[in-house]
């Protein structure tokens, strides 16, 4: 579990970006740029998630989305993970449990598009999520009015840091959450899958 688990210093601040990446894409690259630089991230992590509970299909295999991710994702404080296979994870919660209790002394950021806090409150254990990591949620095309108006974002409003303040995001106590617009790459995973242009 070496390679699952990499070194990471106490009182380091790592966003995690998780998702199917099936395939992963330049607006992918951008929303991780840009949370780098706007929450003040030490590292960054691409959580490849062997399935997402919430879609029908299965994705393509693991190795094809996680050979497509390092090609396309060059940078030297983002890793492409798949420690959720490693771990056995098939939900958020679940995953981000076993982080901190390997990582105590780390501050972990759960990073989301804004098309995912829309429909957030339909994943398992959601409210636990936001009860015990920060959450950070970059405005994508199109996604940012239901997002502000989603059952997530109306419950925890009293907890939203605003955009101006984004940068002590890692470092507040949950819950906490902070909704930043950003410049976006149109990039769909789904569009590029209806093209033909991914295939496993």
């Amino acid at each position: 579990m070496r390679n699952a688990f990499p070194f990471l210093r106490p009182g380091m601040t790592v966003g995690l970006l998780g998702g199917s990446f099936d395939p992963p894409h330049h607006g992918h690259v951008q929303i991780s740029l840009a949370a780098l630089k706007r929450f003040n991230l030490d590292q960054l992590w691409w959580l490849v998630t062997p399935g997402n509970p919430l879609k029908e299909n299965p994705p393509a295999s693991m190795a094809r989305r996680m050979g497509a991710a390092r090609e396309i994702m060059h940078h030297p404080r983002v890793r492409i993970s798949d420690i959720e296979a490693r771990l056995g994870t098939r939900y958020t919660a679940e995953t981000l449990r076993h982080l901190r209790k390997t990582y105590p002394h780390v501050r972990f950021v759960w990073l989301m598009g804004a098309d995912n806090l829309a429909h957030f409150h339909r994943w398992k254990d959601w409210r636990n999520i936001l009860d015990t990591v920060p959450v950070g949620v970059l405005a994508r095309p199109g996604e940012r009015i239901s997002a502000r108006l989603s059952p997530a974002a109306r419950s925890y409003r009293a907890d939203r840091i605003p955009a101006s303040q984004s940068q002590r995001l890692a470092r507040a106590d949950a819950p906490a959450w902070c909704f930043v617009n950003v410049p976006m790459v149109d990039a769909s995973s789904t569009e590029i899958r209806r093209r033909g242009d991914w295939s496993d």
